[in-house]
């Protein structure tokens, strides 16, 4: 479970930053890593929503931020 969370977590930050470049210059990080291939973009681009819906639940199941208060 954990190491699953931190790999969600590595990817998503990555996504960000390929998104944050594309919006700040036009370049597109993933398309170009992925060599222009859109069927491959558009995994990656799922990949990210997976790892967002598991970060969801993992914040619901265990409340890392029960004992912040």
């Amino acid at each position: 479970m954990k190491i699953t969370t931190w790999i969600c977590c590595t990817l998503l930050i990555f996504f960000g930053i390929s998104a944050s470049i594309f919006a700040l210059t036009g370049f597109n990080l993933l398309l170009f890593l992925t060599a222009g291939n859109v069927p491959l973009y558009r995994g990656f681009l799922s990949l990210a929503g997976v790892c967002a819906l598991w970060l969801l639940f993992w914040l619901f199941a265990f409340r890392p931020t029960k004992f912040l208060s």
